[in-house]
């Protein structure tokens, strides 16, 4: 099983502090083992070998030189009567023989190589060296016996070496209860160190804390909130740098939105002005056009009375268009519902526009008992649009096709569908158009100065199809051209509940249709 960090900033911090606390208490505690491990033994090593020492000053001189075996097995007998508070055992050896001990003792007394080297190294030296016997710790002291008149230099080596070893076990367990008493203290401290590492935590948290939930209302749209600043630390200068912020994110919103605001406006101002002058010069060009057919003008003023006709026709539908814009940007546009046939409303559209000749340019495959409740008018534009598009950016025919689709998910808002596409057999829309293709303004060939269209005839089929509560998007056909899928609910909201999605704000357009 696999063991995940903690996820939570809180819980990071506390088991960091109590990871640091944790360190130090291990480290303190091994430094201290290990001054007490080495004082323990250094007294014990320097006692034993101040004893023994004043044993050996007490009874060498009464030992005969040079001393026999049995000589040397009565002194180390004296030495091990003299050494029963330290329960060691003594052994002699002269002028490099081996060691001999007392005779009868329970054990005789091991003197490893190395040490008896190292005596005849070092010449009047003590030397110590600590062995394991059979899991027990024992000390080996071996001590040059010196003679003279006591001054000092003049003592010298007489050639004759005590051994003495006893056992380190009490040492030992003087040291294991060291260890038992530093094991029992740091759960202790690991449970005092708690109360300050959540002090702590709380103490770093409850600014981060704070600082997410403005974040989370900056992100929910509520741009005047402050956060209050205490203190001098890093986070203090945080939170001061976060209220800068979110004072220059309102500052700027308010400039965007009165400047949004305001082109939009102007744009709805300058629509609403060019009706009346449109509307007369349209009438004007009507009864010019006539005369032009006519041929009561001139060649050359016929063709300038009908290109001049044309130019007034597309402002007309330009300023016809902004004006249907800005009502969208109002929240100005209603639905009008009515349960119609969705076959004759796509006939009608049909053939309002003059797309039936020739024949085989716009093929309808439609059911004939598909029924569906929704604004005519604003249907009508949206596949007018896109009906249009196919055939001016595409190629015939153009089909229409209908189907009935139920939602994944039917506790969804928008239960079944009616999916309409219409696909024409151009060369499709290029890759790089098809994310903007529904924009507003926007043309696939920027360069182009003048065109029919005034780039807000899709946007416009979106924002209708959006005010059905449905969707519009444009793709590219498997079989070649360009293929716009719109899908609109069976089952729609009351008309009441139908007005137009409050996404943009705009001040309200006076007059219009």
């Amino acid at each position: 099983m696999r063991l995940r960090p903690p996820r939570g900033l809180r819980v990071r911090l506390v088991v960091a502090f109590l990871l640091v606390s944790a360190l130090s208490a291990l480290i303190t505690a091994a430094l201290t083992f290990r001054q007490a491990r080495s004082a323990i033994l250094d007294r014990t090593q320097d006692n034993a070998v101040h004893e023994l020492r004043a044993q050996v000053d007490s009874l060498a001189p009464d030992l005969p030189f040079p001393p026999t075996t049995q000589d040397l097995r009565n002194f180390t007998l004296q030495l091990d009567r003299a050494g029963t508070s330290r329960d060691w055992r003594a052994a002699a050896s002269y002028r490099g023989g081996p060691p001999v001990s007392a005779p009868g003792t329970a054990r005789n007394t091991e003197v490893p190589a190395a040490l008896r080297a190292a005596v005849g190294e070092h010449g009047d030296a003590v030397v110590r060296q600590r062995v394991e016997r059979d899991g027990t710790p024992w000390l080996v002291i071996g001590m040059p016996v010196l003679y003279g008149d006591g001054a000092g230099d003049r003592r010298a080596v007489s050639g004759l070496v005590v051994y003495a070893d006893f056992s380190l076990d009490g040492d030992r367990a003087d040291i294991a209860a060291l260890v038992t008493a530093a094991q029992a203290g740091a759960v202790p401290a690991l449970v005092i160190a708690l109360a300050p590492a959540l002090f702590a935590a709380r103490r770093v948290l409850r600014p981060v804390r704070g600082l997410r939930n403005g974040a989370e209302k900056l992100a929910s749209g509520d741009l005047g909130t402050r956060l209050p600043v205490t203190g001098h630390d890093e986070l203090s200068d945080l939170t001061r740098t976060f209220n800068a912020m979110a004072a220059h994110l309102e500052q700027d919103d308010a400039e965007l939105r009165r400047m949004e605001a305001t082109a939009r406006r102007f744009a709805a101002d300058v629509a609403h002005e060019l009706r009346t002058p449109l509307a007369a010069m349209s009438a004007v060009t009507e009864v010019l056009d006539e005369d032009a057919h006519s041929g009561t003008l001139p060649a050359d003023t016929a063709d300038a009375v009908l290109l001049i006709s044309d130019e007034t026709r597309k402002l007309a539908r330009m300023v016809e268009d902004l004006m249907e814009v800005s009502r969208f940007d109002a929240g100005a546009a209603t639905l009008h519902l009515d349960e119609v046939a969705l076959r004759t409303l796509v006939e009608k559209t049909v053939q309002l526009r003059g797309w039936r000749t020739p024949p085989g340019r716009v093929v309808v495959e439609v059911p004939d008992d598909v029924r569906v409740r929704v604004d005519p008018r604003r249907i009508d534009v949206v596949l007018a649009n896109l009906i249009g598009n196919g055939l001016r950016h595409g190629a015939p025919p153009v089909v229409v096709r209908a189907r009935r689709e139920t939602a994944s998910d039917p506790r969804g808002p928008g239960g079944d569908m009616l999916v309409i596409t219409v696909t024409d057999h151009g060369s499709g829309i290029p890759d790089d158009v098809l994310p903007h293709v529904l924009d507003r303004f926007y043309k696939a060939d920027a360069a182009r100065a003048r065109s029919e269209g005034s780039g807000l005839g899709l946007a416009i089929a979106a924002e209708n199809v959006r005010l059905h509560r449905g969707t519009l998007t444009a793709a590219n056909s498997p079989d070649g051209g360009a293929e716009f899928t719109l899908a609109l609910p069976l089952a729609l909201p009351r008309p009441e509940a139908l007005q137009a999605p409050e996404t943009l704000q705009a001040p309200e357009v006076e007059g219009g249709p």
